[in-house]
Parts: C-alpha cells; structure tokens; sequence
C-alpha cells in the first residue's frame, strides 16, 4: 500500500486580511475639554473662539453705526437737494427743525433695540457653538 502524500495548499495570489483588535477595547478614552475651559484658560483655542465672537459683534457695531451716520448725515443733504422740502411746515415747525429735533430719536431707538436683538442673537449662537463642541 501506498500512502498517499497530502497535497500542499494552494497559495492564493493575495494575503488573507486579518483583523487586529487591543484587548482594550473598553479602556477609558481620553476626556475632552469643553470649549468653556478652553476660553476660561485662555488657551490658544479660547482666543479663536473668543476673537470670533468679538469680531461678529464688532462688525454688527461698525453696520449700525454706519446706517445711522448715513441717516443722520444724509437729512442735511437731503434738504440741500430739494430745496421745497425746507419750506414744509410740521406742526408750525419748518420740517428739517422737526425731523432733526424730533423724529430722528425713534430711529435711534430703534436702531439700538435692532442692534441690541442681533448681538443677542450672535451671542445665542456662539453659546451654542462653544456648547456643541
């Protein structure tokens, strides 16, 4: 009787992928810092997120602020232009008296009470932005 020899396997062209695990798995992962800490430490990212912050409300600011000069500056203007409009009385008052002495105060008003919602509204946000991280 002849024994017969096993055939050697075949070897396929590619190597059979094999999966590496750690056996830990379940180890405690690194904490992550909220970027509160991050502001109230003054670190490198606190500043980023704190100069973003400062820049949106600054450009809010220089937006109002411009509006507003363009109104305020521009009346005057306005009544060099169209010379009828300073011969219009309001009350007995000539209109360019009665707008700047009077009417321009609810545009201010208002004008803040825009700016005051819209910063609210950037800080609502960057809350939620720094809180989300």
């Amino acid at each position: 009787m002849s024994a017969e020899q096993p055939r050697p396997a075949r070897r396929s062209p590619h190597p059979r992928r094999v999966a590496v695990t750690s056996p830990r798995t379940a180890a405690a992962r690194r904490p992550r810092y909220p970027a509160t800490r991050e502001i109230d430490e003054q670190t490198r990212l606190g500043e980023v997120y704190m100069h973003s912050l400062l820049r949106t409300q600054f450009r809010l600011a220089l937006f109002v602020c411009t509006v507003l000069a363009c109104v305020v500056g521009g009346l005057p203007l306005l009544f060099l232009l169209i010379p009828e409009l300073r011969e219009v009385h309001l009350l007995g008052v000539p209109l360019p008296w009665a707008v700047l002495a009077g009417l321009i105060y609810p545009a201010f008003v208002i004008g803040a009470w825009l700016y005051v919602r819209q910063a609210e509204r950037n800080e609502r946000h960057f809350a939620e932005l720094v809180e989300r991280r």
